[in-house]
C-alpha cells in the first residue's frame, strides 16, 4: 500500500512539472473563402499564407491573427501587392463568431510595364565648318579711319 501512495504522489509531482498551456482548448482558425481578382484576368496571384490561383478565382485561406498580402503578376504588367485586413466579430450566447476580410474581393488593377529603359548615348559634338567663307578685308580697305593710329577728332574754327 505504501508503494501505491508514494507511486502516486510521484506522478502527481511529475505532471505538475509538465508544461500545460490553453491553446489545447483553442480552436483552429476557421477557414473562409477570399475571391481574387485582376484586370486584366489571367494574373497569378499568390497569398502570403499559402494559397495560390489564376484569376478570376476564389480560395479557402485560414484566418490569421494578423492580416495577409495578395501579390499579383503578369508578363508585360507591374506585379502589384494588395493588403487584405482579417476582421473578426466575436459571437454572443445568440450568434456565432465570424470572420471577414477586407477587402474581399480581392481586385488588382494592374498597369502595363513600360520598355526598358534605353541607355544614355552620348552625342560626339562635330564642330562645324561655317558655310561661306569670307576672306577678312585688308586694313587699309576700309573707309573709315583706323582706331588704332588714334587720328584727332575734326576741330572747329
Amino acid at each position: 500500500m505504501r508503494r501505491v501512495v508514494v507511486i502516486a504522489v510521484a506522478g502527481a509531482s511529475l505532471a505538475g512539472c509538465s508544461s500545460f498551456s490553453m491553446d489545447a482548448f483553442k480552436s483552429t482558425p476557421p477557414t473562409v473563402q477570399v475571391q481574387l481578382d485582376s484586370v486584366p484576368p489571367g494574373a497569378n496571384a499568390v497569398t502570403s499564407v499559402g494559397p495560390s490561383c489564376k484569376t478570376p478565382c476564389s480560395v479557402a485561406v485560414q484566418a490569421p491573427d494578423s492580416g495577409f498580402a495578395v501579390t499579383y503578376t503578369l508578363n508585360s504588367f507591374q506585379p502589384m501587392t494588395i493588403p487584405v485586413q482579417v476582421i473578426r466579430v466575436p459571437g454572443d450566447m445568440t450568434t456565432p463568431a465570424s470572420t471577414t476580410f477586407d477587402p474581399n474581393p480581392v481586385v488588382a488593377e494592374l498597369q502595363p510595364a513600360g520598355p526598358p529603359p534605353k541607355a544614355a548615348r552620348k552625342k560626339v559634338l562635330k564642330p562645324r565648318k561655317p558655310k561661306g567663307t569670307a576672306a577678312a578685308p585688308a586694313p587699309g580697305a576700309s573707309p573709315f579711319p583706323d582706331p588704332a593710329q588714334g587720328s584727332a577728332p575734326p576741330s572747329s574754327r
